[in-house]
């Protein structure tokens, strides 16, 4: 489903809007760095779903743009039978950052659509995004123009929340194959949590806050879901599932509400605590995400914080435009990814079935995998949250604020080096910097892990039922 929240300048104490979130699919994740990439004029990418997805369409073939960005993205091996590598977002070299989340569509609108849709996925339209947008109005252009020109493979409905340090807009994609779509501008003054993507009313017209196509409201007056004389266009009534927004989403949006009333307003620790608590987040939140959206004077200083599991358990860690590597143990394993649980790391079988070969590389796959360690860690927290929970939680929490204190001398010293013409050792500072986090956290993890299972095993508390135990969540 995945979860994603905005808050805007005019609530944070330093005047930086934040977007923030995770994906949670039941599959592996990973963390990449994408280089900016030039393309032939005659380039395509494979879009859309294959006949065996939950909602079946046809891959096609649609243009590539002549170069794509540099970012930094999450990946992840499947969801609801849809093509993989899949990506629910990211943040790329202009400062554009994206989360995918999921927002179901009526179901009159789910039954409607063709069993031969073709176009983008959402994770089409959000690698897409990132690759080619320059601010965030034109990432939702972008979506527009791909849906209009190419159609849209649907598996129910889906919305992005794209984010610049100016405006963030949520966009909802609907399932239908009516090339249905409806965005939001959010801006300085705005909180909006998305789990399920959600927008209510809108006016008759597009204007400079709400944007959608020409026939968005006519299809629903000539489907009989709408009569202009009933009142105002309530898209999560008539389009949506009817129930904007869900108890998770009204809780947090308050929550952060309260906090920026409060003479300190919000701080970034209150940005981690929002995807951290564990009244939102557990085992389904397959990472957690945090973009401070600025304007660096460096495009190399673009970064976001990352977590590799659900941050009620895990660190998040700094990464930046400008560095040139990420762990290994952060990369992909065979972990929970699909389709390895048939393959090896052997050749004996390649001659007949060449994809019984792991895409993995040895040498990755010989190392340490942060997902699972950060894994282990969350399912022994979660079994004895009383008072095991509480201090992983503080523990965690405490390292993020060291962090946070030792990044404005790191980024002085990389922007000096930008000053002078020196990215490449401007480079090899934050590379460093954050392999130094990535690798003190893991190690930080598994000695947790290690002192908290035999601590829970010699006292018999070991959880041995098939009945997990986890926290209350809101959703």
């Amino acid at each position: 489903m995945s979860y994603g929240i905005y808050i805007g300048r005019n609530h944070t104490a330093t005047g930086i809007p934040y977007l923030a979130g995770y994906g949670d699919e039941p599959s592996s994740h990973w963390l990449e760095i994408v280089p900016r990439r030039e393309h032939a004029e005659d380039a395509t990418i494979t879009v859309g779903v294959t006949p065996q997805a939950d909602m079946p369409g046809h891959l096609t073939e649609i243009p590539q743009a002549r170069e794509t960005a540099r970012a930094l993205r999450v990946s992840y091996s499947y969801y609801l039978g849809v093509p993989a590598p899949l990506t629910n977002g990211g943040l790329n070299e202009h400062g554009v950052a994206v989360r995918d989340i999921w927002s179901t569509s009526s179901a009159a609108l789910i039954e409607m659509t063709p069993k031969d849709q073709t176009g983008p996925n959402y994770s089409d339209l959000a690698r897409i995004v990132v690759d080619r947008a320059r601010t965030a109005r034109e990432g939702v252009d972008l979506i527009a123009g791909l849906i209009a020109e190419h159609g849209y493979s649907t598996y129910g409905g889906n919305s992005h929340i794209i984010a610049d340090p100016d405006e963030a807009w949520v966009v909802i994609e609907f399932a239908g194959g009516r090339g249905l779509w409806v965005a939001e501008r959010l801006g300085d003054d705005s909180i909006r949590a998305s789990r399920p993507g959600y927008i209510g009313v809108i006016p008759n017209e597009p204007n400079e806050d709400f944007l959608f196509p020409p026939h968005f409201i006519s299809t629903a007056v000539e489907l009989g879901w709408y009569d202009p004389k009933e009142g105002p266009f309530d898209v999560n009534r008539i389009y949506g599932d009817g129930k904007s927004p869900w108890e998770g989403a009204a809780w947090i949006e308050a929550e952060m509400r309260k906090r920026a009333a409060r003479p300190e307003k919000i701080g970034l620790e209150d940005v981690f605590w929002s995807i951290s608590t564990e009244r939102l987040t557990g085992d389904t939140a397959g990472y957690g995400q945090v973009v401070p959206l600025v304007h660096p004077a460096h495009a190399e200083l673009r970064m976001l914080w990352h977590a590799p599991v659900g941050p009620v358990t895990a660190p998040l860690v700094p990464v930046w435009m400008g560095q040139t590597a990420i762990p290994p143990a952060y990369g992909r394993h065979r972990y929970l990814t699909t389709g390895e649980s048939a393959r090896f790391l052997d050749r004996r079988k390649e001659e007949k079935t060449p994809d019984a070969v792991s895409r993995v590389p040895q040498g990755v796959e010989s190392g340490d995998s942060a997902v699972y360690e950060f894994k282990r860690l969350m399912h022994l927290a979660f079994q004895k949250q009383d008072p095991i929970l509480t201090e992983v939680d503080r523990h965690w929490r405490n390292v993020e604020a060291r962090i946070a204190a030792e990044l404005p001398r790191i980024e002085k010293i990389a922007g000096i080096l930008c000053e002078a013409n020196e990215p490449d050792l401007a480079a090899v500072v934050l590379t460093e910097f954050s392999t130094k986090w990535f690798d003190a956290t893991l190690a930080d993890c598994k000695a947790l892990t290690s002192a908290i299972h035999a601590r829970m095993r010699l006292a018999g508390e070991l959880n041995m039922s098939q009945t997990p135990l986890s926290p209350a969540q809101l959703w």
